[in-house]
């Protein structure tokens, strides 16, 4: 059993730069970054709740003995990148960097704005008002906001960006040396909406952030922008595999020129007006796009069941028959 979680391990995960290794647990990724000036390392987001063990045993492979990280920064606090962040924070007892701007969300003081199932792309879309948009509370003496000037003190060879849109404090990571870009959700390698991709992401490519949670577009194409100016030549994101070489900052140049048309829904709750967001936490959102959403919420818990209802089927025919029938 053990052999086979490690075998499970070493599929799941993989180096992206020097000193800079991913994770994917279903459809999301977190990195793990080397300190070689204090020779520690630092988690970048903690995914979901079934991460916590992944990267434990992750950690055990590429940092022993050192298995605490120095601290954890979050991109942002979607559910998929904060499911494991208390369970972690806690058992380590180690600081979590973030962007003023995202407070509110780790501290129990405000949800997201509501997610947009209209925005189309397929199933993750569809099935996203059901996703978590409340607060997480981790302990305030745990936070620290990162500085005003981009530095990040667990890193000094990195730097931040602030890059909102999609979470309001949401940031990039890069490392000047080799431009090498972590960019969360601002910018993603696979098209996130689609569960087909999401779960089994092929030949990547430069997406646009998630659309069923970017609250804004405006400001999520300039924070396209924003990435496109720094050349980046590896780039990981939250969803996706990496991606390396010329390739990188010319397919980023190409979506940050033609943001609407490749990224921004036809239609959506956020298109044409975005929600309000203050350090505080959301003030305003606009109403719903259209009546269709309780459709799409019958729909959705529609879909649900009939994968639900396959999967069970085939476990049972896998148990009758002593194999796969796919």
């Amino acid at each position: 059993m053990e052999k086979l979680k490690t075998r499970k391990l070493y599929k799941n995960w993989y180096s992206v730069a020097p000193g800079v290794w991913g994770l994917k647990d279903i459809f999301v990724n977190i990195y793990m970054v080397h300190n070689p000036e204090k020779n520690d390392w630092v988690l970048v987001d903690t995914g979901l709740k079934s991460t916590a063990p992944k990267i434990r045993r992750m950690a055990t492979h590429l940092f022993w003995p050192e298995l605490r990280p120095s601290a954890i920064i979050l991109t942002h606090g979607h559910f998929d990148h904060v499911g494991s962040l208390i369970e972690l924070a806690d058992e380590w007892d180690v600081p979590v960097y973030l962007h003023y701007m995202e407070k509110p969300y780790i501290t129990g003081k405000s949800s997201y704005p509501p997610a947009d199932p209209l925005v189309g792309g397929g199933l993750m879309s569809l099935l996203s008002w059901a996703y978590p948009t409340e607060p997480i509370n981790l302990d305030r003496g745990k936070i620290i906001s990162l500085p005003d000037d981009g530095k990040i003190p667990v890193l000094p060879e990195w730097r931040f960006i602030h890059t909102p849109g999609h979470a309001p404090g949401h940031i990039s990571l890069f490392r000047e040396k080799d431009r090498v870009l972590i960019a969360g959700d601002a910018v993603v390698t696979t098209a996130a909406e689609s569960a087909v991709c999401a779960l089994a992401p092929g030949k990547p490519d430069v997406y646009g952030p998630p659309k069923y949670f970017t609250y804004n577009w405006k400001t999520a194409a300039e924070s396209v922008r924003k990435l496109a100016a720094l050349d980046p030549l590896v780039l990981a994101t939250g969803h996706g595999r990496s991606m390396k070489g010329p390739e990188v900052k010319e397919r980023l140049h190409r979506l940050a020129d033609n943001f609407d048309a490749l990224a921004k829904p036809a239609h959506g709750r956020y298109v044409e007006e975005p929600a309000y967001v203050n350090e505080t936490g959301v003030q305003s959102v606009p109403p719903p796009a259209s009546p269709l959403g309780l459709i799409l919420k019958v729909a959705g818990l529609a879909t649900v069941a009939a994968v639900t209802w396959y999967l069970v089927k085939q476990q049972q025919k896998k148990r009758r028959f002593g194999f796969s029938l796919n």
